[in-house]
């Protein structure tokens, strides 16, 4: 998966907002994003056909948090920040939920670092945790 081209400052940075470059957000506009909870799916949905998603899971204890594990875009979507809304509504559906969500994705902890006023650090000990669980659960993801 090819990074987003978001130019906002990292975690040592300065905090700033993202300074993602406006075409995306107008390339994004014809695309839905979906939650499938059951299924553990974050779809975008253009017309019928899914063009990218994030596969996650619900992690119970130590706490309460959305555990994204994949990003996938289709390869004729890339580049048109799917990817970063999918993250995005991530977080904001765990912010909606009370929860907080621990990445485990690569992707996503990279766009988290980019975006700290919109993506909390999730705590070491939820981080461990979430991994025990995937180790535990290998045939899920």
């Amino acid at each position: 998966m090819r990074p987003s081209r978001c130019r906002a400052p990292t975690r040592s940075a300065a905090r700033k907002p993202c300074q993602c470059p406006e075409p995306q957000e107008r390339a994004m506009s014809d695309i839905e994003i979906r939650d499938d909870r059951a299924a553990g799916r974050l779809e975008a949905v253009q017309g019928d056909e899914v063009v990218g998603r994030v596969e996650y899971f619900v992690l119970d204890e130590p706490a309460r948090a959305l555990v994204p594990v994949h990003t996938v875009v289709e390869p004729a979507h890339e580049g048109k920040g799917i990817a970063g809304s999918l993250a995005r509504e991530l977080y904001r559906t765990a912010e909606r939920e009370g929860v907080v969500v621990a990445p485990l994705c690569p992707y996503v902890v990279k766009w988290a670092e980019r975006h700290p006023d919109e993506a909390p650090a999730a705590d070491s000990q939820l981080l461990a945790a979430a991994k025990r669980w995937l180790r535990d659960h290998p045939g899920r993801f």
